[in-house]
C-alpha cells in the first residue's frame, strides 16, 4: 500500500514539475514573441508563467526530498559517534517533518480563508485564487510524507553505516544496487566528488 503511495505521489510530483517548467518557459516564449515581433502582448502570460514556476518549483522540492536532492550540511554528523549521530539525524528529520506539516495544515487554513473570500485574479480569466494556492498545502503535505519514508529508513538503518556511508555514497547506493555487489562504488563516489567539487 506504501508503495502505491509512494510511486502515485513521485508521479504527481514528476507530472506537475515537468509540466509546469515546460508550460511556463513556453509561455514566456509565445509572449516575448508576440511582443517584439507583432508589437502586442497577452495581459495574462506574465501571471500565468509566475503560476506555472511556482508550481513547478514547489512540486519539485517535494520530488527532492525522495532522491536527498536538497543540500545538506553533514560536518558536525561527520564527527560525532555514530550512536549521537543517528539520532541528531532523527531530530533533524522529526523537525523537518513537523515544519512540513505545519505549513501544509496553515496552507488549508489560508486556503479555506481565500475561498471565504472569494479572490480572483484579476490577469488570469477570472481564474479562483484558491487554485493557485493550492500548492502549498498539495506540495508540502507531499514533502512531509517524503521525509518520513526517509525517517523510517534512518531508523532501520544501523547506527554504524549513518556516519560510515555518507549522503551522496546513500544516493549511489541506490542507483548501483547493494553496497556489498558493488566493487565499483568507491571508484565511483570517489569519480563522482571529483567532477562535482565534492557538492553532490
Amino acid at each position: 500500500m506504501f508503495n502505491v503511495i509512494s510511486k502515485i505521489i513521485g508521479f504527481i510530483n514528476q507530472s506537475i514539475a515537468a509540466i509546469g517548467i515546460t508550460a511556463g518557459v513556453a509561455v514566456a516564449f509565445i509572449n516575448v514573441v508576440a511582443r517584439y515581433g507583432f508589437d502586442a502582448s497577452f495581459t495574462w502570460a506574465t501571471e500565468l508563467t509566475v503560476y506555472l514556476f511556482l508550481w513547478s518549483a514547489f512540486f519539485a522540492a517535494a520530488y527532492c526530498f525522495k532522491k536527498d536532492a536538497h543540500i545538506a550540511v553533514t560536518i558536525i554528523l561527520d564527527i560525532m559517534p555514530t550512536k549521537i549521530a543517528k539520532i541528531m539525524l532523527i531530530l533533524s528529520h522529526v523537525v523537518t517533518i513537523i515544519f512540513l506539516l505545519a505549513v501544509s495544515y496553515y496552507g488549508y487554513e489560508y486556503l479555506l480563508l481565500v475561498i471565504d473570500l472569494d479572490e480572483r485574479s484579476i490577469d488570469l480569466w477570472d481564474m479562483p485564487m484558491w487554485i493557485i494556492y493550492l500548492v502549498v498545502p498539495i506540495s508540502f503535505l507531499f514533502g512531509g510524507y517524503r521525509v518520513i519514508e526517509k525517517l523510517v529508513e534512518i531508523i532501520k538503518t544501523p547506527h554504524e553505516q549513518v556516519v560510515r556511508v555518507s549522503e551522496h555514497e546513500m544516493h549511489l547506493h541506490g542507483m548501483a544496487g547493494d553496497i556489498e555487489e558493488d566493487k565499483g562504488l568507491e571508484k565511483m563516489v570517489k569519480d563522482v566528488e571529483k567532477k562535482t567539487g565534492g557538492m553532490l
